[in-house]
């Protein structure tokens, strides 16, 4: 595809890099059948070669109308037109730098902006959204029906190991997880407790800066992105195995640290270094003695869900079914597991009509062998699921950590 840039982006690098990656693209269209919303919706403009033309058209012109802030906002970077992509192109990190450009460019409603600062303001931050969910726990009882779904019920966590191990991990710590799901990481705690390792966590460190990166706040989100480098930096040289992340969204955000501050001269080489020691959960177990945990068998059918950063981001589309399966545990079959559930960080907030209807398209799928529980692995698909899903929602460590015995 050729590009001839606008004068004001000659010097531009990320536009740079866009035009780079828009001359990969043969406009072949393959992208379109695996596209969540081009498939909802039937518009050009709302897959992802539609989106690449619209991109390119900034980048020639030098501006855009609201018409393509609007169908880029509809995209989920899902992801999966990019492993449906026979020239390889790297679709998410060229919507990524065509929202940046649109955010310069272009003015937002008055309602727009203050609900996209809002979210900046409150979801990166553990400590201002657990006490907002706690407070929505208190009243859930009592909460309309819509609201009440929305706000996630208390659950503990049980008791944490003790023990240390001479393996030690970091964990990183997902901004709404120890709210919503505090179980999540203590189950991970207890199951590599039982496989000889420890974890330790940084409270220092924070959100992943993946919410403000993708909402065009790319400087926000690589100051996110240092500040848990520097919060990490002292156990990675004291020997830590590895950075260990239980929300696949967040993994392939710490995954691509290396690539997003490369031109950090004072980060380049520690962000190169982090993102090399970060594995998703999966990654740890698929490689460990796993008849160690004692799993005993039950007969609920599950039905998993891998979520689209952790199927297309990450490409690890069945590691969960495979640890699974070598444990006994007795999976059904689903439907297009290649699609996206909705939840897509803050799009089920800013899209609540598409995630709305990608959700009972997912739901639909995951349930079409009558399951009695459905298995995911990152926190935002958990808590979108489990607004509608007539059965059980669960990470599925928490499920491996039920099972153990002895």
């Amino acid at each position: 595809m050729k590009v001839s840039l606008h004068t004001s982006f000659q010097d531009v690098p990320e536009a740079r890099e866009a035009e780079s990656i828009l001359r990969t693209c043969v406009h072949c269209g393959i992208c379109t059948a695996t596209c969540p919303t081009y498939q909802e919706l039937g518009d050009e403009r709302d897959g992802p070669r539609g989106r690449i033309y619209l991109i390119k058209q900034l980048l020639e012109e030098g501006q855009a109308t609201n018409k393509t802030t609007i169908h880029l906002d509809r995209c989920l970077t899902c992801l999966s037109c990019e492993t449906s992509c026979p020239s390889l192109v790297q679709y998410g990190r060229l919507l990524d730098i065509g929202r940046g450009i649109l955010e310069q460019r272009t003015q937002r409603s008055l309602r727009e902006r203050m609900l996209r600062w809002g979210l900046r303001r409150v979801l990166p931050f553990e400590r201002r959204l657990t006490p907002l969910l706690k407070l929505g726990q208190i009243f859930r009882p009592v909460l309309p029906k819509a609201l009440k779904a929305k706000v996630p019920a208390r659950q503990s966590f049980g008791s944490l190991p003790e023990k240390q191990h001479k393996r030690h991990m970091l964990i990183a710590v997902a901004c709404a997880q120890p709210g919503a799901k505090p179980n999540t990481n203590a189950a991970t705690a207890r199951i590599l407790n039982r496989l000889g390792v420890s974890l330790q966590e940084s409270r220092e460190a924070g959100c992943c800066g993946a919410l403000s990166y993708h909402l065009g706040a790319h400087e926000e989100g690589l100051q996110f992105m240092r500040r848990n480098i520097d919060a990490w930096w002292p156990q990675i040289a004291a020997g830590a195995e590895a950075i260990v992340v239980t929300a696949s969204g967040c993994g392939v955000t710490i995954k691509e640290y290396g690539s997003l501050l490369s031109d950090d001269p004072d980060y380049a080489e520690k962000a190169r270094r982090v993102s090399e020691l970060t594995r998703d959960l999966s990654e740890i177990l698929i490689d460990e003695d796993l008849a160690q945990l004692n799993i005993k068998q039950d007969d609920l059918r599950t039905a998993v869900h891998c979520p689209c950063t952790l199927h297309h981001g990450q490409r690890l589309p069945t590691i969960i079914d495979d640890i699974m399966t070598k444990l006994g545990i007795r999976l059904v079959a689903t439907e297009d597991r290649h699609m996206c559930c909705g939840s897509a960080g803050t799009y089920s907030i800013l899209q609540p009509e598409m995630s709305q209807a990608l959700l009972d398209n997912k739901l639909k799928a995951l349930c079409a062998d009558k399951p009695d529980r459905i298995v995911t692995a990152n926190i935002g698909c958990h808590l979108h699921l489990g607004t509608k899903s007539k059965v059980p929602v669960q990470h599925w460590i928490e499920v491996l950590d039920s099972l153990v015995t002895g």
